[in-house]
């Protein structure tokens, strides 16, 4: 296994995600997921209905992540009508992992429209505070920059909330500029 993870110019220490584990969070709504039930627990049916979206396919994709151990069933509780409601919060697994070379395009392409969609219900987009920049690199600055994205990372999500702290998202990324040449 090994032998699949990418030479960045660092060493990753975080075991590499299963099969099961690496599909299960290539999906923009299953990010959409786990983001929303980071803080607090959700039920099936909030999540739905802050994804806008059927509470059926919903369950699908909480069962999904359930079953690979990104969210975590907390104490069933009786909703408003008497009904039983279980809620679900994210683990943190996916950051605790690694992905396999064969499936870092699917998570890309999920954390793109993941972040697009997010970005779009905003109401204000004025609130995005977005930089872009054109680089040239060598190989081994471009291990840098990778490098240094990881330990911001790496910090970032072990930060501890201060008071009166609000939720953001933070994505970044790097990409060739096949444009420019």
């Amino acid at each position: 296994m090994a032998e699949q993870r990418r030479s960045e110019g660092f060493k990753d220490d975080r075991p590499l995600a299963t099969e099961a584990e690496a599909k299960a969070v290539a999906s923009a709504v299953r990010l959409r997921i786990l983001r929303l039930c980071l803080d607090h627990a959700l039920t099936n049916k909030e999540i739905a209905q802050r994804l806008g979206a059927n509470p059926a396919t919903v369950l699908h994709h909480v069962r999904k992540l359930v079953e690979t151990g990104f969210l975590t069933p907390q104490e069933e509780r009786t909703g408003a009508r008497g009904a039983r409601e279980i809620p679900y919060l994210a683990t943190r697994k996916s950051w605790a992992l690694q992905l396999g070379e064969e499936f870092k395009t699917d998570l890309s392409v999920a954390m793109l429209e993941a972040f697009r969609t997010e970005v779009a219900e905003l109401p204000d987009l004025g609130q995005v505070n977005a930089g872009r920049l054109g680089l040239r690199l060598n190989e081994a600055q471009y291990a840098e920059v990778s490098r240094r994205f990881k330990v911001l990372f790496d910090e970032l999500a072990v930060l501890e909330p201060g008071p009166g702290a609000k939720p953001y998202s933070v994505f970044m990324a790097i990409h060739p500029d096949s444009g420019r040449e």
